[in-house]
């Protein structure tokens, strides 16, 4: 059974990826990749309003960019092709005639008022608002009627008239009665396929074993069964899937977050640095958990370990914080050179405001196995670093005035005799050239090196101090050391 689960991910091309998406298509991968099934990713793109080829291109991008390949579909091929909707619809058209054909569907002459009017009666007397089968059961005579007055119909599916029941494989059992399923639209009047009929048969005639989608999508679930059990009948589908709707992510307030959410954007996140390893480690704790006692690991410790039975039911939410730490903790599990390459965009322009012949590579690369223990994201590198590679320091006024007290000028040129004296070999001789001169002036070593810091960085908070001084050179530390004096002295 293990080799024929076959589960899709089949996102529209609209607008930007967000993390919901993105934990979707995760869960959906580790799934069959741990039973050693097969990743079909589709495209829906039958809206052509709001789909955009920049988006399908975007959507391709990020699923590389993660890793997390697929083994049909676009690019790949495959032998359920074309994965595009967009390039099916005479698959959907000849579904939906036999559909017809077969008494599983009828044309629903009914007009938007007419529909908006029944379901306002319907609510102030008490009862549900779906559709109430006006046309389920027309005459040949009737819909001739209709037809000569000029209405155009719509395709409705009929619901059956029993309770439908289903496992779900994250929340259990459930339940819908026939009045909270009502007969619903599978074709628009202008013969264009909807959603409620395309996606249940792409994923019958994909032969999808397995549906891992979102808890919003749940209310749909009832319908599609019924469409698929119907589809059997007409030896469209061979099984109904096994579905399983994954918990809501929430967003700041206990919202769900929508694409409209500022941290929703995957792009965001590549753009701060995240490690594709480190984001995908973050979204899949989001409703599922590796054990009790760690958070951190790789992605295929997690694939060995996963099984979509051990996600959780309840909303998860997003935390930031949480994600920046994981990210740090994968970061500094890089080998250094991987850590130095993956570095590199940030280094040059735009990111980087250093003149490219500025740019010292023996400094960076002495200076990285110490910026690795610091991060959190990579874009961080570059105010980490900058100090190596600009002419003068930043200019922080908020850091100046927090590190440069009164008596400050006296500390500096006290450290900077005894930094002249100093083993510029060693990061220790000048560790214990700052603390010397903090002991001349009362101080401990923590407030000693601040004004030291900011004289030659720019910032009060950084990367090592002294190794970092080591590395920038004596004649640069020193020459920072006196501007800093001379602006004291102004």
């Amino acid at each position: 059974m293990a080799n024929a689960i076959r589960v899709r991910f089949c996102p529209s091309p609209t607008g930007n990826p967000h993390v919901g998406l993105v934990r979707t298509a995760l869960f959906n991968w580790a799934f069959a990749r741990h039973n050693q099934g097969t990743m079909v990713f589709r495209i829906e793109d039958t809206d052509a309003a709001r789909d955009s080829e920049e988006s399908y291109e975007q959507l391709l991008d990020s699923l590389r960019w993660l890793g997390l390949d697929w083994d049909e579909g676009p690019e790949t091929g495959g032998p359920h092709a074309p994965y595009r909707q967009s390039q099916r619809m005479d698959i959907y058209k000849d579904v939906a005639d036999k559909l017809l054909a077969g008494g599983y569907a009828y044309r629903c002459y009914c007009t938007a008022t007419e529909l908006d009017e029944r379901r306002e009666a319907a609510r102030a007397a008490g009862r549900p608002s779906g559709y109430d089968g006006t046309c389920r059961d027309l005459t040949d005579e009737q819909k001739a009627a209709y037809e000569a007055e000029g209405r155009e119909a719509i395709v409705r599916f009929r619901m059956p008239d029993e309770p439908i029941t289903f496992t779900d494989v994250v929340r259990g059992e459930l339940t819908f009665t026939p009045d909270n399923v009502p007969d619903y639209g599978i074709v628009r009047a202008n013969g264009a396929p909807l959603y409620t009929l395309v996606n249940p048969v792409d994923d019958a005639l994909m032969e999808i074993t397995h549906v891992l989608r979102g808890e919003d999508l749940l209310s749909s679930t009832p319908r599609q069964i019924a469409l698929y059990k119907a589809l059997i009948e007409l030896g469209v589908a061979k099984d109904v899937p096994v579905f399983g709707h994954l918990p809501y992510v929430m967003g700041e307030g206990n919202k769900k977050l929508s694409k409209r959410d500022p941290q929703a954007s995957l792009n965001i996140y590549r753009e701060r640095g995240f490690l594709p390893e480190g984001l995908l480690n973050y979204l899949s704790l989001l409703g599922w958990s590796f054990s009790a006692d760690q958070d951190v690991f790789t992605i295929p410790e997690m694939v060995a370990k996963f099984d979509i039975a051990d996600v959780n039911a309840n909303p998860a939410r997003f935390d930031l914080k949480k994600a920046e730490s994981i990210n740090g903790d994968h970061i500094r599990m890089l080998d250094v050179k991987a850590f130095t390459e993956a570095c590199e965009p940030w280094l040059r322009a735009p990111h980087a405001p250093w003149a490219p012949e500025d740019f010292d590579r023996a400094a960076w690369e002495a200076i990285a196995p110490h910026a690795q223990t610091r991060l959190t994201v990579l874009s961080e590198i570059t105010a980490n670093v900058d100090f190596l590679f600009l002419k003068e320091p930043v200019q922080d006024e908020a850091s100046w005035q927090k590190a440069m007290k009164e008596g400050s000028d006296a500390l500096l040129r006290t450290a900077r005799a005894k930094l002249e004296a100093a083993d510029w070999t060693s990061p220790e001789s000048l560790k214990n050239a700052v603390l010397a001169a903090g002991e001349e002036h009362g101080l401990k070593l923590g407030k000693a090196q601040a004004p030291v810091r900011v004289a030659v960085t720019g910032r009060t908070v950084g990367l090592p101090l002294f190794e970092s001084l080591e590395i920038l050179g004596k004649e640069r530390t020193l020459a920072r050391i006196d501007a800093a004096l001379a602006k004291l002295a102004s």
